[in-house]
């Protein structure tokens, strides 16, 4: 190398110094380099400086032998501190080689160049800052080093750099995002470090809003505050949560719509922490943002739903999740009934509801900091400061079912999120009826087989909804006979009649406005529902003896006892499976006898004075003749003596099995009840009332010597002499032969077509024996 020629203005003697091994030979160096380049600073020599410099970077700082690379990195620092504020005309070449020399594999050599960098960055101050990217970059780098030394310097040079951007109001924030961006999924303990701690720091900076640009870095930030190191998490949740006070200082900036995907992500996160943390930022962006977070609902939904079934080990996350849930139903308004979806959405207020009607969520408490995740602020009342603003929003509600539809299906998920999507079910038929009822079809069956589970609570929550689906005037059909479903077509003459809990089940004060003439107060579904359940009973026959009074006795609360009662008297008249029919008509006919919720009901049949309630029995008659005694017990309910009498004395006929004997103890059993004290007190008019105790002694007849026997043979033997209870009054007619003559009942009618029935069950029974013999043939061939 000719250092005369090659390398003027530096002297042998200073090129010789800067290659040298010794660190204070090359110290030396510099410090004659520092003069030289003053001199042309001096004299405003602007190549020659430039052709220094460009010697020390292309010579010495990019050489391949290691002194050299030291000595010009020595060298560029001394001439920065020479060019002083005149070095940021320079900056490019001064930092170019410098950063080249940060990849090198000498570590003392990258500490040389942390130094030499961090001398120049100290000159230029606020220049460097159209280099910001670059000097990010490599520093980004340098933090995550393995050497002590080179990392300890990086920090140095790193505060420095932060110094200098926050004292600085010409920071280009647009054009660092897209490397904070990219450096902010590194793996690298010490990289995660140095983002959060930059992203502190210009948070922290009044002139930077990086507000505008969290969408570019929220998901960055929730997989680092998953990371192993509990100083890292620490960091990254104070971060967070300065971003989540900021949102809720200036909700109009924030661009939530953006950033709902990201959070919908890690609300499903298997991390604890950072599901926590998403939820409550799920919780503040519902709250804040009130219905432009609706079109997300679906996604939202699939996050939240899941976490309503955690125990007492995730309870925090339980809670955040539970007020989740609740403020996004609160945002289905019945306007979204109007809007069509495939017409330009229409515009509505940004929030759901007044403050005041709104309900304050729980507060819950976590061993992370609260004032990052703000979890206290569950006790607040909700917020939505849009109140005046009108947005654009469409309900997804095809979506929404769908999620609704998959958690609902899903044996596995716990029994408070069925609860919840029950309840979303029930809102979105009171909110979005019209709409809704486009689903009920596919929804149905689900809904149906959910009858069977395991909680008593998912079955009432179920029966509600089934009952507002089954009377909601907007599930009403032109045909009135409801959707085709194979089952048999419903007759001419069952005739049902308003509920008088009507007002109840829904908002609308409207029930019974749309509906067909042979069903006043409910719509096409209504009948389904009966048939389907019917079908459920004979399918799922531990249903049936399980939940089947209790099934039917919700639905009489929620609907009309009535209506219920008629429908399914009219299907099971046609039903084939007769010996189903028998087991069905004795489980409805014990709970018409013994629930309290039937009291009006049982009241409406004891006397029989209105042409509905004769039409009624008429109607249960005929398919209480599926089972013999629950004839004969409806007969003593409404006081039919006569009858009763009748049709015991056709017994005779019957076959007499183990199962029959055991109704009839049960029925004796039943008279001595609360239910039948008025039949017990009629004893006392024997004349006006023979045949009731004809039925009685008929009834006794039947027993064996056994102690529903003795308990019948009892009652009887307290009946009076009828001599004694004669009066001087005997023109008085009896209530009972007025009741009878004006109830124009076809009684004769009635017995024939008992008898119909009943050789019917007979036939089968016949059959039912004949293929079991032929089994037991088969089986001993």
């Amino acid at each position: 190398m000719n250092a005369e020629r090659d390398l003027s203005p530096l002297t042998p003697g200073v090129v010789r110094a800067l290659t040298d091994k010794l660190y204070e030979k090359r110290k030396v160096a510099a410090l004659e380099i520092e003069k030289l380049v003053r001199e042309f600073v001096a004299q405003n020599n602007t190549s020659q400086i430039k052709h220094v410099i460009q010697i020390l970077s292309q010579e010495f700082a990019l050489s391949q032998h290691p002194h050299s690379r030291k000595g010009g990195l020595i060298g560029l620092a001394a001439c920065s501190i020479a060019l002083g504020k005149d070095s940021g005309l320079y900056l490019k070449e001064l930092i170019e080689p410098v950063l080249t020399c940060f990849n090198d594999a000498d570590s003392r050599l990258r500490y040389y160049a942390c130094e030499a960098l961090y001398n120049i960055v100290k000159v230029a101050r606020g220049s460097v800052l159209p280099h910001f990217n670059v000097l990010f970059d490599g520093l980004s780098k340098l933090a995550a080093d393995p050497d002590p030394n080179v990392k300890s310097g990086s920090e140095l040079l790193d505060r420095l750099l932060k110094d200098i951007v926050t004292e600085s109001n010409q920071f280009d924030l647009v054009g660092f995002i897209p490397l904070l961006r990219e450096r902010i999924y590194s793996n690298n303990q010490y990289a995660r470090q140095f983002i959060i701690s930059w992203i502190l720091v210009l948070e922290s900076v009044p002139d930077i809003n990086l507000l505008d640009y969290l969408p570019e870095i929220l998901d960055g930030l929730f997989q680092i505050l998953g990371d192993n190191s509990k100083e890292i998490r620490k960091m990254c949740e104070v971060a967070l949560g300065e971003f989540l006070k900021e949102i809720k200082k200036n909700p109009s900036s924030v661009k939530f719509a953006e950033m709902a995907n990201i959070l919908v992500i890690h609300c499903q996160a298997a991390d604890d922490l950072i599901q926590l943390t998403a939820m409550c930022w799920m919780r503040e962006f519902i709250q804040l943002a009130g219905r432009v977070m609706l079109p997300y609902s679906s996604g939202i939904l699939t996050a939240v739903l899941p976490c309503l079934s955690y125990d007492d080990r995730k309870k925090n996350i339980k809670e955040v999740a539970n007020v989740c849930n609740q403020s996004l139903m609160k945002l289905v308004i019945p306007e979204d009934d109007e809007m069509d979806e495939a017409k330009p959405s229409m515009t509505i207020p940004a929030e759901p509801a007044s403050e005041e009607s709104l309900s304050k969520p729980e507060s819950v408490t976590t061993g992370e900091s609260q004032s990052e995740l703000d979890v206290t602020a569950l006790n607040k009342p909700l917020r939505f400061p849009y109140s005046c603003e009108r947005i654009q929003v469409t309900l997804n509600l095809d979506g929404i079912v769908q999620v609704l539809d998959y958690h609902l299906s899903d044996t596995s998920i716990g029994m408070m999120t069925r609860i919840a999507v029950l309840k979303w079910l029930y809102h979105l038929y009171i909110k979005t009826p019209r709409k809704m009822f486009r689903h009920t079809d596919s929804l149905f069956p689900i809904l149906l087989r959910t009858l069977s589970d395991e909680s008593d609570e998912v079955i009432l929550k179920d029966l509600e909804l089934l009952a507002e689906i089954a009377s909601s005037p907007a599930g009403q059909t032109e045909e009135g006979h409801g959707p085709s479903d194979g089952s048999d077509v419903r007759p001419g003459p069952v005739e049902l009649h308003v509920p008088a809990r009507a007002g109840q089940l829904s908002s609308s004060s409207t029930k019974g406005l749309e509906c067909s003439p042979s069903t006043p107060t409910m719509n096409s579904y209504f009948y389904k529902f009966m048939i389907n359940l019917l079908k459920r009973f004979s399918s799922e026959r531990k249903l049936l003896e399980t939940r089947g009074a209790f099934i039917i006795r919700q639905l009489c609360l929620l609907l009309n006892a009535e209506n219920i009662f008629h429908s399914m008297a009219d299907i099971l008249l046609r039903e084939e499976d007769l010996k189903f029919a028998s087991t069905m008509v004795h489980t409805l006919n014990t709970i018409l006898l013994t629930s309290s919720e039937l009291f009006q009901l049982r009241n409406q049949l004891k006397d029989l004075k209105t042409p509905e309630s004769r039409n009624l029995f008429c109607c249960l008659y005929r398919s209480w003749c599926h089972n013999p005694v629950t004839t004969v017990s409806l007969c003593f309910l409404t006081q039919n003596y006569k009858h009763a009498y009748d049709l015991i004395q056709k017994f005779g006929d019957l076959e007499v099995t183990v199962d029959f004997l055991t109704e009839v103890d049960k029925l004796v059993q039943l008279i001595e009840c609360p239910i039948f004290t008025y039949l017990r007190l009629q004893l006392l008019d024997v004349k006006n009332n023979p045949y009731l105790i004809k039925a009685l002694y008929g009834l006794l007849m039947l027993l064996p010597q056994s102690s529903a026997f003795q308990l019948l043979s009892h009652r009887l033997q307290c009946v009076p002499n009828p001599e004694l209870m004669q009066t001087t009054d005997n023109t008085k007619p009896s209530t009972s032969s007025k009741r009878t003559a004006a109830s124009n009942i076809d009684y004769t009618e009635l017995l024939q077509h008992f008898e119909k029935v009943q050789n019917k069950h007979l036939e089968a029974r016949h059959q039912r024996a004949g293929r079991a013999e032929q089994l037991d043939r088969r089986v001993v061939l």
